[in-house]
């Protein structure tokens, strides 16, 4: 069963309706479904019958995970939780992130499994990757945790240690390491400078980590910063970049498209969740149209994507990486009863010219082949500041493909 992974980026459950209709559109078996619960209730009835192991076969545990397999065949975001998930994201609002390491995590009845990590954290210098299955916590065996447990395990103090134990699907190898709790500050333009590969071109680079509240005035006053030490072309790195605040994204386009310029809109079944498109801010301190080319991976996700197939339709940015996570959706949490809730996908947010990444992704214009080692090797060279001489050493071999097509992207252009 797919792992129900307890996202950290930001929800934003958009209700303005621009559709003529007042009710979402008919079912297609509307009127037949008294047939499908009679045969879900026989089906019931004859596992309560006739398996062995009477401890599973209870009403509250059947029905809750035939309603987990329900939202699960809807789409990679939608998801049912049973009281103790649903209790860690509503009691004390808990968070799947662990700052303190540097670490966010998702969790299945058989995985507890890195989501993401933080650039510069803990858990980066150490080389800690997302995808890696944590197997034990200290001494004890994370597998049979609860998420509550695991992350209370994970917990503490900065200035304190903690071990880990994890599975690498890439070199199918357990890995152990000390990771070292600190407060972790990190912004969301992690690094802006000129790239000395472009020579006298004066070629930007901007990676922005994450769309925060702060990141647009982050990106705007490093822009100025780039464009006055004589930038005359820009990459903006997008790999890796989990989304965040949709309007944080929005006021960021408007630094390299016109004003008002409209690039996303939601569209639902159920016109009270489709929304008109969104605009850019209608006034701009500094024009910025120079080329531009976006970097994407399969880390790449919702409002990264966004950004990236808005500057693709309006032909502002050329698109170079591999295809994106395919993060395009709206999701609103219910309440049920029990203590259960559904995570239910309502609405697609959609690019300017009406298409969405939705399980699809961006298409980069340029795709290049990333392979594992390239992968772990970005990491190293994303913390390079605080490499060892080794690492240098291997960093100095190594040519990152996607920058390398990027600036001969950016060469075509002249």
């Amino acid at each position: 069963m797919r792992t129900s992974l307890l996202f950290f980026s930001l929800v934003f459950p958009l209700s303005v309706s621009f559709a003529e209709e007042n009710e979402p559109a008919p079912l297609p078996d509307t009127g037949q479904g008294y047939e499908h619960v009679e045969k879900f209730i026989q089906v019931l009835e004859s596992i309560r019958e006739n398996h062995p192991d009477a401890s599973l076969v209870s009403y509250e545990r059947l029905v809750n995970h035939a309603l987990e397999g329900m939202l699960d065949s809807l789409d990679n975001f939608s998801a049912f939780y049973h009281p103790d998930t649903y209790s860690v994201i509503t009691d004390g609002i808990r968070s799947p992130e662990l700052p303190g390491l540097g670490l966010t995590l998702g969790k299945s009845d058989s995985a507890l499994t890195v989501t993401a990590v933080r650039d510069h954290s803990s858990a980066a210098k150490a080389g800690v990757l997302p995808g890696d299955r944590i197997l034990k916590i200290k001494e004890t065996d994370a597998t049979p945790l609860s998420f509550s447990e695991a992350l209370d395990l994970l917990s503490g103090t900065p200035g304190e240690t903690v071990a880990l134990t994890f599975f690498r699907k890439s070199d199918l190898k357990n890995h152990t390491v000390e990771l070292l709790r600190s407060v972790v500050k990190q912004a969301a333009v992690a690094e802006a400078f000129l790239l000395e590969e472009a020579g006298d071109d004066k070629v930007g680079y901007l990676r922005l980590s994450e769309f925060t509240a702060t990141s647009h005035r982050e990106v705007e006053i490093a822009l100025d910063d780039l464009e006055d030490k004589g930038m005359k072309a820009l990459i903006l790195d997008l790999r890796g970049n989990p989304g965040g605040l949709l309007d944080a994204a929005v006021a960021i386009l408007g630094e390299f498209v016109p004003p008002s310029t409209e690039v996303v809109f939601t569209k639902g079944r159920n016109p009270t969740h489709s929304t008109p498109p969104l605009k850019t801010p209608d006034r701009k301190r500094r024009k910025r149209d120079y080329p531009l080319v976006t970097l994407l991976d399969r880390g790449s996700a919702s409002a990264s994507e966004l950004v990236a197939g808005a500057l693709q339709d309006l032909e502002r940015a050329r698109i170079i990486g591999e295809q994106s996570y395919g993060k395009g959706s709206v999701q609103n949490i219910f309440s049920q009863d029990n203590g259960t809730a559904l995570r239910l996908t309502i609405a697609t947010y959609h690019t300017p010219s009406g298409r969405t990444p939705h399980e699809v992704g961006i298409t980069p214009d340029d795709q290049v082949e990333i392979s594992d080692t390239d992968r772990e090797t970005l990491t190293l060279w994303y913390r390079r500041a605080n490499a060892t001489p080794a690492e240098r050493e291997t960093l100095t071999q190594w040519k990152d493909p996607v920058l390398t097509t990027a600036l001969k992207a950016l060469a075509k252009q002249k």
